[in-house]
């Protein structure tokens, strides 16, 4: 994936909270690598390429920063659809919420979360969250290469439908 592209799709609903993590992200040098949806439908549809979304252009994202309490879909559905898809499955998610509710980190890894982080609520330590989250997903991990064909499976046997 192009180091160039949209880095990170940030799936949050709260304006304030989607700003303070945008503003974090930039002073870590991701000023205009982000790109945001406030809810997991428009998550999907992103991901998806449908809706609003059919012609956007670029790669899918290094990693998604999900929030959990979300309306219309939440983070654990998104996080479902994402880890069941074929095509999207390899791309890192990283649950940035505010619950540390033990059944919401159970839920979280059992759904197929990289990550979970509880928003710190000190802005210097939510900063520091955030340039540890960039250093390593961004800068370090190594991302799975995306398939030119959609849909098509290679085993041992050949190519699958």
């Amino acid at each position: 994936m192009s180091r160039n592209a949209d880095a990170i799709l940030l799936v949050e609903d709260n304006p304030d909270d989607a700003e303070l993590t945008k503003l974090a992200l930039a002073r870590h040098g991701l000023d205009g690598r982000v790109t945001h949806v406030s809810d997991g439908m428009q998550a999907l549809d992103y991901l998806h390429r449908r809706n609003g979304f059919t012609n956007r252009s670029g790669s899918n994202p290094m990693l998604v920063l999900l929030d959990l309490k979300m309306p219309l879909l939440d983070g654990i559905g998104v996080l479902r659809e994402i880890k069941g898809s074929d095509n999207l499955h390899h791309i890192p998610v990283v649950v940035l919420t505010s619950s540390t509710e033990p059944s919401d980190l159970l839920r979280a890894y059992d759904a197929g979360t990289n990550a979970y982080i509880a928003k710190p609520t000190e802005f210097s330590q939510f900063l520091s969250a955030m340039k540890h989250v960039c250093e390593f997903w961004i800068n370090i991990n190594q991302t799975a290469p995306q398939l030119p064909s959609a849909g098509v499976r290679t085993t041992g046997f050949g190519d699958l439908m």
